[in-house]
């Protein structure tokens, strides 16, 4: 080991420490101090909002290479911070997640058996460049009762601390450990190496990024991984579409943020309507600065439009740029999702509902959406308040994740007198 991966090593294990202690009185604190700290939190995240956008604002000149997505993800405005606040609201109105009875019974020798929801304990959170999702992890483990461990990309280091020590003020302020919320002290990528390794100490691994991070925590990890896959999105746009509500939802799904994990990919239109509706898809979404790779169907349609190689199908663009692909209906669509995605988030537009029964039935993916926009895929939507990811693995939980998903369980019998024979 490296002089820094030392030092990596000995500042994770004594984050790690300090968040376990954390993490035992979390477990056993009542609802109103969990949410309490979450109510200050919010509090300190508006009172602060020009500090936080200013470090924002350094994290930005400090990396002006960057793609215009990353610079998007990167990026807070007064609007996105003010969202921060309300999502850290959002989460402590929820209801308490810990100590829910998740089933009950009784077995014929009169023992009575209860499933009861528990903390996770320590959690790991490695996540790029994205500011918003170290206030949402924060919120969510601490309404699930759990400690975190923050560890978000080097660009937005600046941002991470500024938002930390407004979670920070709302545990001081509820009289909650404020090692409940830590972020990495380092940049260097030795922490991220130490984090995977921590077995014993971290509970959970989320990691939150790209292909290259999600495929590197899963190689390395000695810790269980909660995984969110790359969001390679589709919309099918069946026969029976009703074609304005296919332009709309089209226009949203792929356009309204194009840098987040929910955004369609690729677009699959049957043959039956193709001559006639995507010529209009087209012209929408390129008023909208979309650029587009077509396969020879569809470049039959509009001979304009670059060609699409194998490639372009399996790759997730986080840019403005859509695949489209003409299918001969919902087997063929499935097919190809079944194919190239990532099992993150597909759509259907149709207002056959034994069509969309049959495509919601046989999709693999985490979530599916039948008229609807596939970035409705988002914890706040779903109702959690925030989300800490998406889960596209097949373990524990799957699409966002909330604090019900942050809890793990463990059994209480209740006898009264009995002994085994």
């Amino acid at each position: 080991m490296t002089a820094l991966a030392d030092e990596a090593a000995r500042l994770l294990e004594t984050a790690a420490h300090a968040a376990r202690l954390a993490a035992r009185d979390l477990a056993v604190a009542p609802r109103p101090q969990r949410d309490a700290a979450l109510l200050a939190a919010a509090a300190t995240l508006r009172t602060r909002a020009e500090a936080v956008l200013a470090a924002n604002a350094e994290d930005l000149a400090a990396a002006p290479d960057l793609t215009a997505a990353f610079r998007d993800r990167l990026a807070l405005t007064p609007a996105r911070v003010e969202a921060m606040a309300r999502a850290v609201e959002e989460v402590a109105a929820l209801p308490d997640p810990v100590g829910r009875v998740l089933s009950e019974w009784t077995r014929p020798n009169g023992l009575v058996i209860r499933r009861v929801a528990q903390p996770l304990g320590v959690i790991g959170m490695i996540y790029e460049s994205r500011p918003n999702v170290g206030a949402d992890a924060a919120a969510l483990c601490l309404k699930a009762g759990s400690a975190v461990i923050l560890r978000g990309g080097r660009e937005s280091l600046r941002s991470a601390l500024a938002i930390h020590g407004c979670m920070v003020a709302g545990l001081r302020e509820a009289g909650l450990p404020e090692a409940s919320v830590q972020v990495a002290p380092t940049s260097d990528r030795g922490f991220v190496a130490a984090m995977l390794r921590a077995a014993g100490l971290i509970d959970l691994i989320i990691p939150r990024g790209g292909k290259g991070l999600v495929e590197r925590v899963q190689q390395e990890a000695r810790v269980p991984v909660l995984a969110h896959a790359e969001g390679l999105c589709h919309t099918y746009i069946h026969a029976a579409a009703d074609p304005a509500m296919a332009r709309a939802i089209l226009a949203n799904a792929k356009m309204r943020r194009t840098g987040v994990c929910g955004a369609t990919e690729t677009l699959l239109i049957d043959a039956a309507i193709a001559p006639t509706l995507l010529p209009l898809l087209v012209v929408d979404l390129r008023a909208l600065g979309c650029d587009f790779r077509a396969d020879d169907r569809a470049r039959e349609i509009l001979p304009e439009l670059k060609p699409a190689t194998d490639a372009d199908f399996a790759t997730e663009w986080l840019d403005a740029i859509l695949s489209v692909k003409v299918v001969d209906g919902v087997q063929d669509a499935l097919d190809h999702i079944a194919r190239y995605g990532s099992e993150h988030t597909e759509a259907i537009v149709t207002q056959d509902e034994a069509v969309a029964t049959r495509f919601l039935g046989n999709l693999a993916s985490a979530v599916g959406m039948w008229n609807a926009s596939t970035q409705f895929c988002d914890g706040g939507e779903f109702g959690f308040g925030a989300e800490i990811g998406i889960a596209t693995g097949r373990l524990h939980a799957r699409g966002p994740v909330g604090p019900e998903q942050l809890c793990t369980f463990r059994y209480q019998v209740i006898g009264s007198g009995q002994t085994r024979p």
